[in-house]
């Protein structure tokens, strides 16, 4: 079932995020193959936001392919699909706000374990600008109830 704003999944999706944290990033690699790796996005919907080592693999998918797919799963059989395009943030301000989020989050992720501070060059930002989210569960499927699908 299609939605009209993003405001009418908001609820349910940070309900869904926040449970699970974790997702499953895939990119193109440079041969078009499709490359998976466990990522921790925070959000401010619906854009969110990927603190990542600016010099890896991941970005030289994302130089020749900018979209990326998210994929939320938990064991209560519930999903979030979150279909982005992706767009390095260099500049210093906004970098600082989003080490300062990750920070706050109660799953207690600080960056500090990964870069000294936030002038560590290796300290790369990518934001998530998602086209399509669904939320879809096993339980849906089941009843036959379609996912919640909004497209920007």
């Amino acid at each position: 079932m299609d939605v009209a704003t993003f405001d009418e999944i908001a609820p349910e999706f940070r309900r869904r995020i926040e449970r699970t944290i974790w997702c499953t990033m895939t990119t193109i690699d440079r041969r078009d193959r499709p490359r998976g790796r466990l990522v921790h996005p925070v959000w401010e919907e619906p854009t969110g936001w990927l603190a990542t080592y600016r010099h890896s693999f991941k970005e030289q998918h994302l130089a020749r392919n900018p979209y990326a797919s998210l994929a939320f799963w938990d064991p209560e059989q519930e999903q979030v699909y979150v279909d982005c395009k992706t767009t390095w943030i260099d500049d210093t301000a906004t970098k600082n706000r989003i080490w300062d989020l990750y920070s706050a989050k109660p799953e207690g992720y600080g960056l500090s374990a990964f870069w000294k501070d936030n002038s560590d060059p290796n300290y790369g930002l990518l934001r998530l600008d998602p086209w399509r989210v669904e939320l879809w569960s096993l339980q849906g499927l089941f009843t036959r109830t379609p996912p919640q699908v909004w497209r920007a």
